[in-house]
């Protein structure tokens, strides 16, 4: 046996006993082991069927929503700039977002296989070299309906392209850190996404008071990827992935996200009262009240009901930047 053949082997080796001592049973460790081999795998291979999973449409909606706030945000008609308003919509989410998905599976290909070995690279259905092809093609379309849109606007998107690399790869990857990579995805998620809205419809300088939810909508996001983190405890622990869970334990990292998302809605509601918008004030304290009780469900047991809060709790949480969004309207 050769050094380099050893060598291997004492990594598998090593790699089972940490995934056995997290609890990962034989037929999933034997998955694990499988998607290990493929992720790094020499040789081109598109599956069709698996280019529409590479691209996560479930991480869509907070960019195209985000966008959308920041369009109800000008007090402009709407149906009138109904084309701006789609196009604004198709390039938050399946091009920018999409492409920072297939940017991210790209450069966590190895963390997907010990968390998610199912998904396309893993499972062997896309090569790397074809992911890259995929993100390469999504981020010219994206400049291309950018440009349509406004010349800054696809500025903009360049500036979305930079973000997303300096969250996934080298040699910032700043995901490594819960307490950076979670910010960098609030701001491009929510709050790039809301003030491109805004600038889309009027071509001119966001309020003042868009650009601060905008802010503190992106900080509160940060409680929302601390959640999303969950699923990726154990390979983020073998990885050496310092996300909030593994940096703080699961009840901690619970307690946080839900302060700093209730944190970000107070100041918000506080932008309304001042506005004298009653009414979204009185609507965005109800949202707000309501996740409370569900908070609580969510630190009691947080292993178990992070995805579930993800998707009813953050529902609220979304529906109060609209409700904002509706409140500074001029």
């Amino acid at each position: 046996m050769n050094g380099r053949n050893a060598g291997n082997t004492e990594l598998k080796q090593n790699l089972q006993a940490q995934l056995l001592s997290s609890g990962v049973g034989a037929a999933r460790e034997k998955a694990i082991q499988r998607a290990l081999n493929n992720v790094n795998k020499p040789g081109f291979k598109l599956e069709p069927s698996a280019i529409l999973p590479l691209m996560k449409p479930v991480t869509w909606f907070p960019p195209m929503w985000a966008f959308a706030c920041g369009v109800v945000s000008t007090g402009e008609d709407i149906a009138s700039n109904w084309s701006i308003l789609l196009r604004g919509v198709i390039l938050a989410g399946p091009l920018m977002c999409a492409m920072s998905q297939t940017m991210n599976d790209y450069f966590d290909r190895e963390v997907d296989a010990i968390n998610e070995p199912d998904r396309p690279i893993p499972a062997g259905k896309i090569s790397k070299q074809a992911s890259w092809i995929i993100t390469f093609t999504l981020i010219m379309t994206g400049f291309l309906v950018a440009w349509s849109i406004h010349p800054y606007v696809m500025a903009i998107a360049f500036v979305g392209v930079l973000m997303s690399h300096a969250y996934s790869g080298p040699p910032i990857r700043a995901k490594r850190n819960g307490w950076f990579g979670n910010l960098i995805v609030g701001l491009a998620y929510e709050g790039v996404a809301w003030l491109t809205g805004s600038f889309a419809i009027t071509q001119g300088v966001p309020s003042s008071e868009s650009i601060a939810l905008a802010i503190i909508f992106s900080i509160g996001a940060h409680g929302i990827m601390t959640l999303n983190d969950f699923k990726s405890v154990v390979g983020d622990n073998i990885r050496k992935v310092a996300s909030i869970p593994v940096q703080l334990g699961e009840k901690k990292a619970a307690i946080l996200a839900s302060v700093i998302m209730d944190i970000a809605q107070l100041v918000a509601i506080g932008i309304l009262l001042a506005k004298s918008a009653y009414l979204m004030s009185g609507i965005a304290i109800l949202l707000l009240a309501f996740q409370l009780p569900m908070q609580k469900t969510l630190i009691d047991n947080p292993k178990e009901k992070a995805v579930w809060y993800n998707a009813f709790g953050t529902l609220l949480y979304v529906l109060s930047m609209m409700v904002c969004a509706i409140g500074i309207r001029p």
